[in-house]
């Protein structure tokens, strides 16, 4: 009797659970039934963007400074009181201009003397010459031969006095010249260092002034030297063009272009000097300012182009959702090129006209379907009743009509 009422326990348990279990697939097999349904019916909200064929640029970014073109530091070459200061600070002078007169009465006086000198000498010559002349007519039966040749002897020497004469003569003239101190470039002038009045010696480490060539002006800057070898292949089709910014980068201030590429690498950083040359015309550059430029290497023609905020990083390449006519997403491998500036080349897995998502592609994945940002206004104008008295639309038109 007691195996029996067990028997029967045991089955009662056995069905139970099987009806239990039983229960438990149905309703999860039911709510996976809805969720797959929807899901399908759920669309992903995203924003796209067209791949668009255009030129597109390539640059290389970096931080430069500006420097002179020419920088000069005048001095003066000869000592004396300064009698006129004939610039202004900050002025812009041309190669020539008179910048400082020095008081050339004392050199002036040396270089009369000295063409005295030559005078006296020059006399003293033709007397000479005078008397070797009545030497020789007259011959050893009035003087003797040591005497003509003692003459000729003392007339050489004259000679050379007034070479000598001649070359202190120069020299004074230099003396008298350096006392006019003119400008030997073009530029503009810095700070005034003397004043008018005072004494100044060739020896004053100081200088006058400083004179700086800003039109044109060089930007100093570097490149990784790894970049080196293209931006020699690209040298060969000509000059590169160059462009200054601020150190933010937020406003162009001049255009130009490479002048000079560094004979070395720095084997300390890693990279080589380039030196840019800018007009300057509009004064927007100046000696020590920091700027960023941008060195423009090539401009791709015709090419792919998306935003880069499309391009994914899968685990093994680069890949982009395109959305197709049906709203559904659909994943490309792509062959990126450069990408700049929010731009990205396509070399192959999007074609032009094609739509990219943008953003919003987390939730995506391959046939998901999705909604523009345009989308959902339309569908609530479709669904809005027509006012009365509003025209009807085509449609209801035609269904009137049928009527």
């Amino acid at each position: 009797m007691l195996r029996s009422l067990v028997r029967t326990f045991i089955w009662l348990v056995f069905l139970a659970g099987l009806a239990g279990g039983g229960y438990w697939v149905w309703q999860h097999h039911r709510a996976e039934t809805r969720t797959t349904e929807k899901s399908a019916d759920e669309r992903v909200p995203v924003t796209v963007a067209t791949a668009a064929t255009q030129n597109f640029p390539v640059y290389l970014d970096s931080l430069g400074t500006v420097q002179a073109w020419n920088t000069v530091t005048v001095r003066s070459r000869v000592d004396g009181e300064i009698t006129k200061v004939a610039f202004d600070e900050g002025q812009f002078v041309k190669a020539g201009d008179l910048l400082i007169q020095i008081d050339p009465r004392p050199y002036q006086a040396t270089l009369d003397q000295a063409v005295a000198k030559k005078a006296q000498d020059e006399a003293n010559l033709a007397n000479l010459k005078h008397d070797l002349e009545r030497f020789e007519k007259v011959g050893t039966l009035a003087t003797t031969q040591q005497q003509i040749d003692t003459q000729r002897s003392n007339i050489t020497q004259q000679d050379s006095l007034i070479k000598a004469d001649v070359g202190a003569i120069a020299n004074a003239q230099v003396q008298v010249v350096y006392t006019t101190i003119k400008a030997p470039i073009s530029g503009r002038v810095g700070f005034r260092l003397v004043d008018q009045g005072n004494i100044i010696h060739a020896g004053d480490t100081g200088g006058v002034a400083t004179i700086a060539q800003i039109q044109p002006i060089a930007v100093i800057f570097t490149e990784p030297e790894e970049r080196l070898p293209r931006i020699l292949d690209e040298l060969k089709h000509g000059p590169l063009a160059v462009t200054a910014f601020t150190s933010d980068g937020k406003q162009e201030l001049a255009k130009g272009e490479l002048s000079l590429v560094d004979n070395q690498v720095d084997t300390t950083t890693g990279s080589i000097k380039l030196k840019g040359r800018f007009p300057n015309t509009e004064m927007t550059l100046w000696p020590g300012l920091t700027v960023a430029t941008r060195l423009l290497i090539t401009t791709e023609k015709n090419v792919v182009v998306i935003p880069d905020a499309a391009v994914q990083r899968g685990p093994d390449k680069l890949f982009a959702y395109v959305v197709g006519p049906d709203r559904k997403a659909e994943r490309r491998d792509l062959d990126v090129g450069e990408i700049q500036d929010g731009q990205a080349v396509i070399k192959s897995g999007v074609k032009a006209g094609e739509q990219v998502v943008t953003s919003g592609y987390y939730r995506l994945e391959p046939g998901s379907a999705v909604e523009l940002p345009g989308d959902r206004k339309k569908e609530e104008q479709k669904q809005k009743p027509t006012p009365p008295g509003a025209p009807l639309s085509e449609s209801k038109h035609t269904v009137l009509e049928a009527e």
